[in-house]
């Protein structure tokens, strides 16, 4: 049996180094609160407030490290509740995603496009693909076993490199709609 560390990744922020010194301050670093399972990434202490035309969703995660484009991570939930169109997408395919306006303490940045609902996907090194008999950009279900909530997730794109650490990505949409606790564990099927 294949099987993969479920993880909930909850609504985040990726901001290049100039919207976060328009949001912090001139000459603004990072300041990490916690490493993430997948290796040089961590969440961090800043976070910002998400703003759309209906609303905002305030006091939203930061993880770093930099990245070269603003990149604003979140639900469809929470896409519909802040009156912003997010298109399902892999991290760091942005081209033509949502809009919205970041505030953070020194400033506020409109993004043009970066909001994305992200596309489920599961994090493997090149030694796991041969493993599991997968490639990169595969896509497969993986089946989740929960008590009461057990459903199979379809369209999972397989992301492989050897910088990644095994584990699959949800949302909290995802997660909530599997009852996926911590630890839950999927099973890779074709």
């Amino acid at each position: 049996m294949k099987k993969v560390l479920v993880e909930t990744s909850a609504r985040h922020v990726h901001v290049s180094q100039q919207d976060l010194e328009v949001l912090f301050g001139a000459g603004y670093e990072l300041h990490p609160k916690k490493d993430l399972s997948q290796p040089g990434q961590y969440a961090c202490e800043e976070r910002v407030d998400v703003v759309g035309p209906k609303k905002s969703i305030p006091g939203v995660s930061i993880l770093g490290p930099v990245r070269p484009a603003t990149q604003v991570e979140i639900s469809l939930t929470d896409a519909r509740s802040i009156g912003v169109a997010a298109p399902i997408r892999e991290s760091g395919d942005i081209a033509g995603s949502g809009a919205c306006k970041l505030v953070g303490p020194k400033g506020e940045v409109e993004i043009k496009e970066g909001v994305i609902a992200a596309k489920r996907h599961i994090h493997m090194t090149c030694a796991d693909a041969e493993e599991f008999g997968l490639k990169d950009k595969d896509v497969v279900g993986v089946k989740v076993e929960t008590n009461g909530r057990a459903l199979t997730f379809g369209d999972v794109v397989v992301r492989v490199s050897d910088k990644f650490a095994l584990a699959m990505h949800i949302d909290t949409d995802e997660s909530n709609a599997a009852c996926a606790a911590p630890g839950t564990m999927g099973e890779i099927v074709k």
